[in-house]
């Protein structure tokens, strides 16, 4: 019994030095963030955030929260920071999971799911609703960069959050995960509050919809349910997708957005999809959001992607991310803004972490798996037959022996392209156009930079080409 005391009584030493550890990392932690990410947002987000259980065997910490919502949304915007920060402090966390304290009150009645906001000024309707400012400072239309992908989105979104009664409702915004639906419904919240603080905003999921109704239901509050939505004036609706098939949320979500728009109320909708192709959907529903305007946000081309790091990289500060990291994560990373962003930010957080400058070859190593998952293998016959068809001129000239300016300059430029987007060695390019040698495969090369410089007709080609090629 002596012994098994003694042991027990170690363990207990043991623990207690453990938690000291925890407890000294996590306040140099938390004091590192707030001068990181502004003493604003993380109060919002960080400061109530407590230790968890703290498992020795896997090295895992538990950081936990007031509820579900601000777990998902720490962990989409820090998450990544966060990891690196207790793997770097020395007190023996490899992983870091963020969830909702087991004894956490239930969440607020308007409380979303992941990766979503809320933004309500009641106007006196009820006593639960936060205020405008909880929407994201960040997500506004000047933070917003727009191309020729997003730019109908971005205009009817301005549209429909200015002060003149938009000519359409409801506006329909459909793309892929990532793309900026999100952020524009941030902003619509934003610019029409501004000019109508008093006016009831109401934001939540189809999900969350349906959640609510249902609840109401059982509950027998339908009434101050429907009462609640239908005093909104701006009503945005994320991810209605996930209302298919559910008949009786259907039909409550119908009789929501007739009655919205018969009283001029503003109404915007997000899908992954257009709304044709959105199944298991009431078609009188389907037909109300298609007799507003429907815009599209499409992937993110090349330029756009350039442009959405360059703003990143304005305001990131230190350490400096050099011109050729920025060209790496543009290329690399194309599924969707939201991991181009994110792999931008774990870049800034490991070089801020760590101290170490940000190169190209520390910014391959610490994304490789992003840009694997990314990939797309481009083959040297794809880029001959895309700029034979951009000059119009036959594909099988890209290997004949033909020197005329008319078919050499679309070789040279299917050539440096082969060489820039390709794992293909200069031999083995030569040997595909038409058993050519490498020097000839070099001389295609630098003088198609050298044009870029010169001339921006061919440089307007090359990218237009890239764009094409890459998706």
């Amino acid at each position: 019994m002596k012994d098994i005391t003694a042991v027990i009584g170690s363990l207990s030493g043991l623990d207690t030095q453990q938690n000291a550890r925890l407890e000294t990392a996590w306040a140099t932690i938390r004091a590192g963030l707030r001068r990181d990410i502004g003493a604003r947002m993380f109060d919002q987000w960080l400061k109530a955030a407590q230790l968890g259980d703290y498992c020795p065997e896997s090295q895992t910490l538990d950081l936990l929260f007031a509820s579900d919502f601000t777990a998902n949304f720490v962990s989409g915007q820090f998450g990544d920071r966060l990891r690196m920060a207790w793997r770097c402090a020395g007190a023996g966390v490899r992983e870091v999971r963020l969830r909702r304290a087991p004894n956490a009150v239930g969440p607020r009645v308007l409380e979303l799911p992941p990766a979503e906001a809320l933004a309500v000024n009641d106007g006196g309707v009820a006593d639960d609703q936060a205020p405008a400012s909880n929407f994201q400072p960040r997500h506004s239309f000047d933070q917003f960069v727009t191309g020729e992908t997003n730019h109908l989105a971005f205009s009817a979104a301005q549209a429909m959050a200015g002060r003149s009664q938009p000519r359409f409702s409801p506006l329909f915004i459909h793309g892929g995960t990532g793309q900026g639906k999100t952020h524009l419904l941030h902003a619509i919240a934003q610019g029409f509050s501004a000019h109508s603080p008093s006016a009831p905003v109401l934001y939540m999921s189809a999900e969350r919809f349906m959640m609510e109704f249902v609840n109401a239901m059982r509950a027998n509050e339908t009434m101050m349910f429907k009462a609640r939505l239908r005093a909104a004036r701006l009503l945005l609706i994320d991810d209605i997708q996930f209302i298919a098939g559910k008949g009786s949320t259907q039909e409550e979500f119908l009789h929501t957005i007739n009655d919205l728009i018969d009283s001029g109320a503003r109404i915007v909708v997000t899908a992954d999809r257009a709304p044709q192709m959105l199944d298991a959907i009431d078609a009188r529903i389907l037909s109300r959001l298609a007799g507003g305007l429907v815009a599209d946000i499409r992937p993110a081309g090349l330029d756009l992607r350039l442009a959405i790091l360059e703003a990143k990289r304005a305001i990131a500060g230190d350490p400096p991310v050099p011109d050729a990291v920025v060209d790496f994560l543009a290329r690399s990373i194309r599924s969707n803004v939201r991991e181009l962003e994110g792999a931008f930010n774990k870049l800034i957080a490991y070089g801020q972490l760590t101290g170490r400058s940000i190169d190209l070859e520390f910014a391959q190593a610490m994304l490789a798996d992003a840009v694997r998952a990314n990939a797309r293998r481009i083959t040297v016959d794809e880029i001959q037959k895309a700029c034979a068809a951009h000059y119009k001129i036959d594909a099988a000239e890209m290997r004949s022996k033909r020197r005329a300016r008319a078919v050499a300059r679309p070789r040279q430029v299917a050539m440096y392209l082969a060489k820039k987007m390709t794992p293909r060695s200069l031999p083995e390019i030569g040997r595909i156009f038409g058993g050519r040698d490498h020097s000839t495969v070099i001389h295609a090369v630098r003088t198609i930079e050298e044009l870029r410089q010169s001339n921006p007709d061919i440089d307007a080609d090359i990218r237009a080409l890239q764009r094409q090629l890459e998706g």
